[in-house]
């Protein structure tokens, strides 16, 4: 592997020289990673190979898959959507969809974004398929015979159905598909022209700098693909560059993308199960809000965005600092040492 490095922070050789390290330890064939302090980016550096069968290295162009960071955006959306007046978190699905299951009406717009509705999922996540094998239209007819997996609100269960039903909402809501909703309101605004250019779901098509998707398979790197239907792109559908990322952040932190403060709170605040306690995917994503996961600890909380195992964005709002990595090895789970890039700003951070 090798590193391309553009930054103006004098801690830039320390942080390659980690981000080297951790690629060869992980095997990550390329790496993107830009970092925001004060609201302006201070780093951006491209490490390693963007497409390995080819030898094409990762440069600023390069666009990165970012699989389940997508919801990110669409909890933005729909936070939108409540400042316009249109929608209430605590409203239950049924006040803006029908023909619903009925052991769904009264699950909340809340449940949906933090994955505590007990709804069915129409994905396999084992194999990340639908559950039908005869389409998209057959696994949402699938899944409405289903029961409940379990109470609202009892639980956290990542489900991918909660989002196929707020792309609905939003689409409703918005009067335009969600797609053409989150282009408009977030990705013209905070300028993301390659993300524009990319499409939602892009892996199915010819995309221009696109990197190649790879994870290993008994040792072995091989290629790996990734798509999901145009209902679930509100959950995974996006790809994108780290700084164009940021760019994003900056914007939504500026208030250009959301007005007003209780917004941003809404946005980050982990949701309270049925038993008071917060819940999430690990010790350390121990909550979840709207469409982002939450590191919750006594200091430097973040919100902590990760997709499918090879990128993630923590923002560290208390301390106005914002770390992004991308990559293009499904299992490369920056989110364990996004903390230690940390560090090097954080005198006192502790893990």
């Amino acid at each position: 592997m090798f590193a391309v490095s553009n930054s103006i922070f004098a801690q830039s050789d320390k942080i390659d020289v980690f981000v080297n390290t951790e690629m060869q330890k992980r095997k990550i064939p390329g790496l993107q990673l830009a970092i925001v302090k004060n609201g302006k980016i201070i780093k951006t550096a491209n490490y390693g190979l963007a497409n390995v069968h080819d030898s094409i290295p990762v440069s600023n162009q390069t666009l990165f898959t970012i699989n389940s960071i997508t919801k990110a955006f669409t909890g933005i959306a729909i936070m939108q959507l409540v400042e316009a007046g249109k929608l209430n978190l605590s409203s239950p699905v049924s006040k803006y969809l029908s023909d619903l299951p009925v052991s769904w009406n009264n699950v909340t717009i809340q449940q949906l974004l933090s994955h505590t509705s007990g709804i069915p999922d129409i994905v396999d996540e084992e194999e990340s398929i639908l559950i039908s094998p005869y389409g998209e239209a057959a696994a949402w007819k699938q899944v409405q015979t289903l029961p409940i997996d379990f109470k609202p609100g009892e639980k956290f269960s990542y489900n991918q159905t909660n989002y196929l039903l707020l792309g609905r909402i939003i689409t409703k809501l918005s009067g335009m598909h969600f797609t053409e909703f989150i282009i408009k309101e977030q990705l013209i605004k905070a300028g993301m022209s390659k993300t524009i250019r990319a499409g939602f779901g892009a892996t199915k098509d010819v995309v221009m700098h696109a990197a190649g998707g790879y994870r290993y398979s008994q040792g072995k790197l091989v290629n790996m693909f990734f798509a999901f239907p145009l209902s679930l792109q509100t959950a995974a559908g996006m790809s994108s560059t780290a700084s164009e990322i940021a760019d994003w952040i900056i914007a939504l932190q500026n208030n250009q993308l959301l007005k007003e403060k209780s917004s941003m709170v809404a946005l980050w605040t982990p949701a309270i199960l049925n038993n008071g306690k917060n819940a999430g995917f690990s010790d350390l994503l121990n909550g979840y809000a709207a469409g982002w996961p939450i590191v919750t600890r006594p200091k430097h909380s973040a919100a902590a965005a990760v997709g499918g195992g090879r990128s993630a964005l923590f923002v560290y709002p208390n301390d106005n600092l914002s770390i992004i990595i991308l990559t293009n090895l499904s299992g490369a789970s920056p989110e364990l040492f996004i903390d230690e890039i940390a560090g090097m700003y954080m005198e006192d951070m502790k893990n």
